[in-house]
């Protein structure tokens, strides 16, 4: 991992140093506030460890500057103001942990694998799109060129099934399993009525088709 160590105890920044080196990190090392916001800024760190009592700007104030940057490199406070209210106040400025000096280094050394991981887990799609229809997951809403399409319950999960798989052809099979959660096969023309009846609002008002049947296999949404 490549690493930003913001620390101006040369102690501490040492020993600090000597550890995530011998696990083979990259570390960048700054003992200044100001010279490590801007160190930070530059990105392409998987965590920062910072101090909070720093010269040139506080860790405090240092983190809050990179949430409002937008700045989402995970932080890890490394202080030994460690009062409860302390660490309430360095949560709330934007960092993601907070351990108290004098630490362990395997401590710390864990704190950063976990913010590490947890950074890396991919973020949950909350809007699907395909062309101009647009479904917002969260509102639970589906509009396209800017048109609200009323949908039915069970209309609104064939259609997200269907955009979550843009472009892939999905069987009648697939769609029992995905939408209707049925390992077998019904002998209903379910699936056929509920494409229709979805056609029927998110395409036919519309000049361009976007839920497309492929003879013989089943259907895909393209856009």
């Amino acid at each position: 991992m490549k690493l930003l160590l913001i620390e101006d105890d040369p102690t501490t920044a040492a020993y600090i140093l000597k550890g995530l080196r011998e696990e083979g990190h990259v570390v960048d090392h700054l003992s200044d506030g100001r010279d490590g916001l801007m160190q930070a800024m530059s990105g392409g760190y998987d965590v920062a460890i910072v101090d909070r009592m720093l010269p040139g700007l506080d860790g405090i104030s240092l983190v809050r500057a990179l949430r409002s940057a937008k700045i989402t490199v995970p932080v890890i406070f490394l202080t030994a103001i460690g009062g409860v209210d302390d660490r309430i106040e360095g949560l709330q400025a934007g960092a993601d942990d907070y351990l108290v000096k004098p630490f362990a280094f395997g401590e710390l050394s864990a704190r950063i694998a976990v913010l590490a991981r947890r950074a890396a887990l991919p973020v949950a799609e909350t809007v699907l799109t395909a062309g101009d229809l647009k479904m917002d997951l969260i509102a639970r809403t589906v509009t396209r060129s800017g048109q609200p399409i009323d949908l039915l319950p069970r209309e609104f999960a064939l259609l997200e099934h269907l955009l979550r798989r843009k472009g892939r052809v999905q069987t009648r099979t697939m769609l029992l399993e995905g939408v209707w959660d049925l390992n077998f096969d019904p002998q209903t023309n379910v699936v056929e009525t509920h494409v229709s009846r979805l056609r029927a609002k998110v395409d036919k008002p519309f000049e361009r088709e976007l839920i497309h049947t492929v003879r013989g296999a089943g259907y895909k949404i393209e856009g």
